[in-house]
């Protein structure tokens, strides 16, 4: 039974290996004098003791030029040097992550298979060294562990760099497979008793993962997601008593995420580590009422004009004075209305099915709601304590029958949101016993009930029993259009937030960009996650170069 995979690093996980230039020299002459001096002292030449940790970088380069020096000046005819630091530097900024292995990874780790890189690798002080961090920060967030030669004093292919990875995964050695390009690693694996394959081909040696673990890796992947015993948590206190919880990651250009009902920030956790690593600072919060945010019980508390205070409250607290407000459903709903009543906040903004809907000042939104019969859940909901008792009822059922994929109409039962004043209930007539849908894994789910099992659903739907108060409040405000970079997906399967909803849109948000992705329904980063981030980041990268605004992308 396999419990663990492990790469090496050159070559499988990242290529190509930036020392290569070493073979690069076009006279034989330089060749070998580069051959000799890496070869003069053996184990202890000064690769493999930056390797170890014995030097750093920088003092390897330096002593690698000063041996060439003396090589070049011994050779008849004499030669210039044939070494060069800086074109070593060059290289490595050359050297790419194999994002297929990453992929493999996050495949693995939710079949329950732990995953390591072990790396020849130095203590990076050079003056270009923010390409290593690069790589070493991408593989921290992928891999289960990751074991680098400089900071254990052994290298490959020496047994106690193995025994060091393998302890730290609490396997034993043939628990686990490993995979590299060199052959001296891949027989001092199989001396320990691992099951070993020389990668020849990457796409080959996944296929062979594929035989030896009985996991499929070389479908379609699912992007990393977050682990939220893993991910940096915060709170800030927007006034006495109120805290608003968030998480984050990354650096760079901020993009604040906000969900929809009922969900949280984990709703965005495939979303997180993408923008992350594409060069951007993620920052995901609980809307106050939700997760570990705090929820207060009076309804005026979820109006949209606390609500949208709140948020410019948040990014002052966090010393943000421009943030790209991405929003769902809810999340939408926020982000539309931050663009029209606090625009100098936002840099950008987006919204993932939700439509910029109109205000009209002479109709009583109420009415609009009772003559539009996709939205009667919303009006089942105005009643406090009705349907907080269903939701709460059983929490498991609830996000079972809540969270289902658009192509699970065959396997899983469907809610409708029409007739439910009749039928006396959102759930009522849908089977006790409920599947769990293909977008969440068991472990999701059960986060979800944890986060519900804290403050239930009073404060969620509060958000619902503000219609008029928001419309009046909405109507005493300057309303022009959206003229910053503007986002609108939609999806083909969503039973409520119809496409046809968004029609019209571009007469108030003249830079509007629109995505559509016709086979998903509601739950969007969920149910399309891949689809979702490539909308996403393109998006982005393409307002922030248009404003020349850099961001530094890892991967």
């Amino acid at each position: 039974m396999k419990k663990a995979v492990l790469f090496g690093l050159w070559g499988s996980v990242v290529s190509p290996h930036p020392f290569q230039p070493f073979l690069k020299f076009k006279s034989n002459i330089q060749r070998d004098s580069i051959s000799n001096t890496s070869d003069r002292g053996g184990s202890e030449n000064a690769l493999v003791r930056a390797e170890r940790g014995i030097i750093t970088l920088s003092q390897m380069f330096a002593e690698q030029e000063s041996e060439c020096e003396k090589e070049a000046a011994s050779q008849v005819p004499s030669l210039s040097a044939p070494f060069s630091a800086q074109k070593l530097y060059d290289e490595m900024k050359k050297v790419e992550i194999n994002k297929n292995v990453l992929d493999t990874a996050v495949t693995l780790q939710r079949n329950g298979i732990k995953t390591g890189v072990v790396a020849n690798i130095w203590v990076d002080d050079s003056s270009q060294r923010d390409n290593v961090a690069q790589i070493l920060s991408v593989l921290e967030s992928c891999f289960d562990v990751v074991v680098c030669s400089c900071y254990n004093g052994s290298r490959l292919p020496e047994p106690a760099i193995f025994h060091t990875a393998l302890d730290k995964l609490n396997v034993k050695p043939d628990q686990a497979i490993w995979l590299d390009v060199s052959e001296e690693s891949v027989q001092a694996a199989e001396g320990l008793g691992m099951t070993a394959v020389q990668i020849t081909d990457i796409k080959e040696a996944l296929m062979e993962i594929e035989k030896l673990t009985e996991i499929k890796v070389t479908s379609e992947q699912q992007p990393l997601s977050c682990n939220p015993e893993e991910i940096n948590h915060g709170y800030v206190t927007i006034k006495p008593g109120m805290k608003i919880h968030f998480v984050e990651m990354g650096d760079g250009p901020p993009v604040l995420l906000c969900h929809g009902f009922p969900e949280s920030w984990f709703s965005w956790r495939y979303q997180i580590p993408a923008l992350a690593n594409a060069g951007f600072r993620a920052i995901a919060i609980d809307i106050k009422g939700f997760g570990d945010s705090t929820a207060p019980a009076d309804i005026e508390e979820y109006s949209q004009e606390n609500i949208l205070q709140e948020l410019v409250i948040f990014l002052d607290k966090l010393g943000l004075t421009q943030v790209t407000l991405v929003g769902h459903d809810w999340g939408g709903v926020f982000a539309w209305n931050m663009a029209l009543y606090y625009p100098e906040r936002l840099r950008a903004v987006a919204s993932l099915n939700t439509p910029l809907f109109p205000v009209d000042p002479d109709k009583n939104p109420m009415l609009t709601l009772q003559s539009i019969p996709l939205f009667e859940y919303q009006i089942y909901f105005q009643e406090t304590g009705v349907a907080e008792a269903e939701l709460e009822k059983d929490l498991e059922r609830t996000f079972k029958l809540l969270f289902t994929a658009s192509y699970e109409t065959d396997t899983h039962p469907q809610v409708e949101t029409t007739g439910i004043i009749k039928r006396g209930g959102l759930f009522v007539g849908l089977p006790e016993v409920v599947p769990r849908s293909a977008i969440l894994t068991e472990a999701e789910l059960q986060y979800y009930i944890q986060q519900y099992r804290k403050s239930g659903f009073r404060g969620p739907l509060n958000l619902y029993r503000n219609v008029e108060k928001n419309w009046r409040w909405m109507c005493s405000r300057p309303r022009g259009k959206i003229l910053m970079p503007a986002l609108m997906v939609t999806t083909g399967k969503d039973k409520v937030l119809l496409e046809s909803f968004s029609i019209g849109m571009e007469k108030t948000i003249p830079n509007l960009s629109r995505a559509h992705l016709e086979n998903c329904g509601h739950w969007t980063q969920m149910e399309r996650p891949a689809e979702t981030n490539k909308i996403l980041i393109s998006w982005l990268k393409e307002i922030h170069q248009k404003n020349n605004i850099p961001f530094f992308p890892k991967l």
